[in-house]
């Protein structure tokens, strides 16, 4: 049997590229192609079963189906049938195509999509497609008359881990939360504190990188509809994770919120995510809980309005987070996610710029206080 082999990418939110790198080395030893957006490497499926495994900082995991030259829809059916959808297509699988199109003749998205999926059709052998059942996601991306088609091998988009069933006011994505302790150099060794912990992100994701948990351990994914998915290679990688699991240390990780009820939120999701036991969350307004600890990490996502240069009335937040490092955290390092640098400035502190990232569509820093 011809061992399975394909073009890999890993898609990255903006920022995020160099940390996932450095999580998918640790998994392959393939050479990795960084571009903005993402990662490009060749792997077989244990590669692509590890990646959707392990990686906390990706959004999906697509594979490379192949690149046609079109500019009329007859042709761009003709090339598309000629590719190898049965090695990720079932005959019962239902297809749906994303398209986009930019600087190419065929730009109506629409009509790409339904050519594909026509040309799924016909390359599968079936008259007409199944009207209802499991879905297989491919994405069609033209650029200059190239279409470039990928599956994706993810399903749900990957910072959806299962726990954060509740949400508070402007939540943090799980991904993006991970990236930040990472792009800190936190590894789960010194205590984690957000004072304005909203529905717990950075609190709970802490915990699973201290317990060494692979967050894909009780997903689903689409590669599990593939007509080559292998169960047995997947239930071995998935009881290596568990090997390796820690077990519960008495690391300090805590989170505290004005909000009764993104508080409560927080503590039902860290029960869901398994680390209730592991974390502690606390209704106190911004300043008045400290927890104990000569070194550690106060890590924030405060409010920050959408224009930049029209947060004054933030300004006095602000300060309350530098004065919490400087009295209550003392010895600790901070780090603040924050689009406006008139703002992170009112901590009092110099500020390093660690990353470019984005928040729910909004630029922002993530500063280091020194």
């Amino acid at each position: 049997m011809k061992k399975w082999s394909e073009t890999l990418f890993v898609v990255v939110a903006p920022g995020l590229e160099q940390v996932c790198a450095v999580e998918l080395a640790e998994l392959t030893s393939a050479e990795l192609r960084i571009v903005p957006g993402g990662i490009e490497f060749e792997g077989g499926l244990r590669e692509l079963y590890l990646a959707n495994l392990w990686l906390r900082t990706a959004s999906r995991v697509l594979v490379r189906v192949g690149e046609i030259k079109s500019r009329d829809f007859p042709d761009l059916f003709r090339k598309s049938v000629k590719l190898p959808w049965g090695r990720f297509v079932r005959p019962e699988t239902r297809v749906r195509v994303k398209a986009v199109s930019h600087h190419s003749r065929l730009n109506h998205t629409g009509r790409i999509a339904e050519s594909i999926v026509a040309a799924v059709d016909r390359a599968l052998g079936r008259e007409t497609p199944p009207a209802a059942g499991e879905e297989q996601t491919v994405l069609a991306r033209f650029e200059n008359d190239r279409c470039l088609l990928s599956v994706d091998s993810s399903g749900e988009i990957l910072h959806r881990r299962g726990y954060r069933t509740e949400t508070a006011h402007a939540p943090l994505r799980e991904t993006l939360a991970a990236g930040i302790l990472k792009l800190m150099d936190w590894d789960g060794t010194v205590p984690l504190f957000d004072p304005m912990c909203g529905s717990g992100s950075f609190v709970i994701e802490a915990a699973q990188i201290a317990l060494r948990r692979a967050p894909g351990l009780d997903r689903d994914f689409a590669f599990r509809l593939w007509p080559g998915y292998r169960q047995g290679l997947w239930d071995a990688l998935a009881a290596e994770a568990k090997k390796q699991e820690l077990s519960p240390a008495t690391l300090t990780l805590s989170g505290a919120d004005a909000d009764i009820e993104a508080v409560e939120a927080a503590r039902r999701n860290a029960d869901r995510a398994g680390v209730g036991e592991l974390v502690s969350f606390h209704h106190k307004e911004l300043g008045q809980f400290a927890p104990e600890g000569a070194d550690g990490l106060l890590v924030c996502n405060p409010p920050y309005g959408k224009r930049v240069g029209k947060n004054e009335d933030l300004f006095p937040l602000y300060q309350r987070f530098g004065a919490l490092l400087r009295e209550g955290c003392k010895g600790w390092q901070g780090a603040l996610v924050c689009p406006d640098e008139r703002l992170a400035k009112q901590t009092g502190y110099a500020l390093r710029k660690k990353a470019l990232l984005h928040n729910g569509g909004i630029p922002v820093h993530l500063f280091a206080l020194r």
